[in-house]
C-alpha cells in the first residue's frame, strides 16, 4: 500500500493563512485545517474561525487544547516571553504542530504571498522532520496582498473584527503589539487588557520590570494622558500616509503606521 501524504494548512486567524484556507478549498480536497490555541486569543479570531470554518465545510483541528499559555508559563518559572525569548512560539505552535503530524509524510501549506521575501516553518533543531514539506501556493501563483483582500472580499467572509484596530493576528497580550493596538485593546476589550496587566511584574529588589510593551508597563501606557498622546501620533501618522498613498483600504495605512512605529518581525506561524 502507497504511503499517505497529508495536506495540511495551519491557520492563525490571519487574513493571509485565511484566505490561503478559501484559495485552496476546491483545489485540494482532502485538506486538513488545524488552529494552535493558546487559550488567550481574541474573541474576534474564535468568531472568525467559527465562520471559516462554515465556509469550509469541514472541521478546523484546535489544537493546545489542555496545554495553553498559562500552563507553560508555570514550566517557565513566570518567565514572559519576549522579542528575544519567543519560546510562546515553540511551546504553543510549533511542537503542537509536530506532534499533530507524527511520522506522517506530509506538505504544510504556507501563506507568504508572492509579494513577500520571508521562509516559512523550520523545524525544532531537536527533531528531524524531514516528512514535512513546506509548499506555497500564494508565490507559486503571484498572489499579493490586494489579491488576498480580493479572496476574502470574494468569499464573504471579508476581514477579522479586530483589524479595525489591530493589524496582527495573535494573543491578545502578544508582546508584538504597537502602542496604538494597546490602547485599541484596553478600549475594545478592557477586561483582557487587565488580564494583560496581571502577567507583569516589578522586582522592587532590583528594579528589574517584565512588561508586554517596551519601555513602560500597561499602567503607565493607560494612563489618560499617555493615551491621547499615542492616539494623536497614531492619527498624524495616519494621515500623512493618507497623503503619500491615497485611496487605500484603513488597514493598508494602519498597517503602514504601526510597520513605522515598530519594524521588529513577528513570529510568521503566529502572525498571518
Amino acid at each position: 500500500m502507497a504511503e499517505k501524504t497529508r495536506h495540511l494548512l495551519g491557520l492563525s486567524g490571519g487574513k493571509d493563512s485565511s484566505a490561503l484556507a478559501v484559495y485552496m478549498r476546491d483545489r485540494v480536497p482532502e485538506m486538513e485545517y488545524f488552529f494552535t490555541d493558546t487559550g488567550k486569543e481574541l474573541p474576534e479570531t474564535y468568531d472568525f474561525l467559527d465562520r471559516l470554518e462554515a465556509f469550509l465545510g469541514k472541521p478546523i483541528a484546535r489544537l493546545n487544547v489542555e496545554r495553553d499559555f498559562d500552563h507553560w508559563l508555570t514550566l517557565h518559572g513566570g518567565l514572559l516571553p519576549s522579542s528575544q525569548v519567543r519560546w510562546c512560539t515553540v511551546k504553543l505552535k510549533i511542537r503542537p504542530f509536530e506532534e499533530y503530524v507524527g511520522e506522517d509524510k506530509a506538505f504544510n501549506y504556507v501563506a507568504i504571498r508572492a509579494d513577500e521575501d520571508r521562509v516559512g516553518y523550520k523545524p525544532l533543531k531537536t527533531t528531524s522532520h524531514q516528512n514535512i514539506l513546506p509548499k506555497y501556493p500564494f508565490k507559486e501563483d503571484g498572489i499579493t496582498k490586494d489579491d488576498v483582500y480580493r479572496i476574502l472580499e470574494e468569499s464573504g467572509l471579508g476581514l477579522p473584527d479586530y483589524y479595525k484596530w489591530r493589524t496582527r493576528s495573535g494573543c491578545y497580550f502578544c508582546f508584538f503589539q504597537r502602542k496604538s493596538e494597546w490602547v485599541g485593546l484596553l478600549e475594545q476589550h478592557p477586561d483582557l487588557f487587565e488580564l494583560a496587566k496581571e502577567y507583569e511584574k516589578f522586582n522592587s529588589e532590583t528594579g528589574e520590570r517584565f512588561t508586554w510593551s517596551q519601555g513602560e508597563s500597561l499602567e503607565e501606557l493607560a494612563d489618560p494622558e499617555r493615551i491621547a498622546q499615542i492616539k494623536v501620533n497614531t492619527e498624524k501618522a495616519k494621515t500623512s500616509k493618507k497623503k503619500e498613498k491615497p485611496n487605500r483600504r484603513l488597514i493598508e495605512i494602519l498597517t503602514d503606521v504601526h510597520d513605522d512605529e515598530d519594524d521588529e518581525e513577528p513570529c510568521l506561524i503566529c502572525h498571518k
